[in-house]
């Protein structure tokens, strides 16, 4: 598969990318390169590393499937580094400022307690599975999922399991036992930590931190409370404004934390935020505590890394994970990276499969596709997802006839 006259969003370079048996094989730059006004994020010359690979100019490849492609930007599939899958089907619930994470579990326990019900009717599977679904159609090709396994059948993303999860020091009464089992110690440790903005969430964090006896890797998820002296003290923080500003009102002070770990991006489940990842990306952005270049690469290349997966950025020999979009303004590639939503989508790649394709570039591809496909619409755009959406959104009403989506499955060919 050949992807023609494309921008890479965090550099400006008009390339083409050739994919094969699921990984990159080249990223050449196209005729008439013109990426040094583009204010990319990240400089170099033609045929410079960087450190981290060679763009080589254009070859020419003949190729079974080739898309092209006019006034797009192209970035590896992102990775969402905290989400719980099966938790996706609620509506945002609580509605008020809380002082910790224990105050609103409490408070929904109580306050929501039928609607929780009514969600909970459907069986995990199911829920999970339009977890997957909701990642997907935002451009996701990795999640790490916190908490039981997904059992999703047909993974059509990467649902990252290789980790040890505990909820929290709050909530999982026996979470000193199992942060020192070890016949787990190689595993990551991931876990919610200082998800507060009172001395119990601060204090919370310290517990922690003595209590891991065996020095294990920790990835905290939220750290609202964390200071720079705790931050040391953990591989990486996940960061997740949206829900710490639904229930919090305040979120994790990441512009001086990033001093003293490593910043990833999640964004928890619907319980307290946007299904649209790009909604928590808009508002991160928003806060100017990180710059360009840093939120983008919690995305991309330092959640790659942190995780050990073969993908997060666009460079021979890596999974080819990669999303194209359409460019909404005349601004840096960059700055239209982060204005983007799921209607800008083009297409989807995952380990080389085509996932997603826009109607805009599906007549381009349609003969070479042997999956099945549905078509949904979003916003006013209309996507080729692989998989039987309609079934699941079929199968997931039996259990729940009131629930609604944010797609909407379309009769085609």
């Amino acid at each position: 598969m050949l992807l023609n006259n494309l921008i890479i969003a965090d550099s400006g370079r008009k390339v083409n990318i050739r994919v094969s048996d699921g990984i990159i094989a080249d990223v050449c730059l196209a005729d008439n390169v013109g990426a040094a006004n583009n204010s990319p994020l990240e400089k170099g010359r033609e045929g410079e590393s960087n450190g981290r690979g060679v763009l080589t100019r254009r070859k020419e490849h003949t190729e079974d499937l080739q898309i092209n492609f006019t006034d797009a930007i192209v970035f590896p599939g992102l990775i969402n580094s905290h989400d719980h899958l099966d938790f996706n089907l609620f509506p945002q619930l609580g509605g008020r400022k809380y002082n910790n994470y224990t105050e609103w579990g409490e408070y929904i326990h109580k306050e929501h307690k039928d609607e929780i019900a009514e969600v909970l009717k459907v069986p995990q599977a199911l829920r999970s599975q339009w977890g997957m679904y909701k990642n997907l159609l935002c451009g996701v090709t990795t999640v790490v999922n916190h908490g039981s396994g997904s059992d999703i059948t047909d993974k059509l993303i990467t649902i990252f399991d290789d980790k040890h999860d505990l909820h929290s020091v709050g909530f999982d009464k026996q979470w000193k036992l199992r942060l020192n089992n070890p016949l787990k110690r190689k595993l990551p440790v991931v876990i919610h930590a200082g998800e507060g903005t009172d001395a119990a969430a601060g204090n919370e964090i310290d517990v922690l931190i003595r209590g891991n006896k065996l020095r294990r890797k920790v990835i905290a998820v939220h750290g609202v409370a964390m200071q720079p002296r705790q931050a040391l003290k953990f591989d990486a923080l996940i960061w997740c404004p949206e829900s710490n500003y639904f229930l919090l009102d305040e979120t994790a002070k990441v512009d001086k934390l990033k001093l003293y770990t490593q910043l990833l991006f999640g964004t928890d489940s619907t319980l307290t935020g946007h299904w649209d990842i790009w909604q928590h990306i808009k508002l991160a952005h928003k806060t100017g505590l990180l710059n360009n270049q840093e939120l983008y690469r919690a995305l991309t290349r330092n959640a790659a890394e942190a995780w050990g997966l073969n993908s997060g950025e666009l460079l021979p020999n890596k999974d080819a994970d990669i999303v194209v979009a359409k460019m909404n303004d005349d601004t840096a590639p960059d700055n239209a990276f982060f204005s983007l939503a799921p209607a800008d989508i083009l297409l989807v790649t995952h380990k080389g499969q085509v996932r997603v394709a826009d109607e805009s570039i599906y007549p381009q591809i349609k003969d070479k596709l042997t999956a099945g496909y549905s078509k949904v619409k979003i916003g006013n755009s209309y996507k080729y997802v692989q998989g039987d959406v309609g079934g699941l959104i079929t199968a997931i009403q039996t259990y729940w006839p009131q629930v609604s989506f944010p797609i909407s499955v379309q009769a085609h060919e």
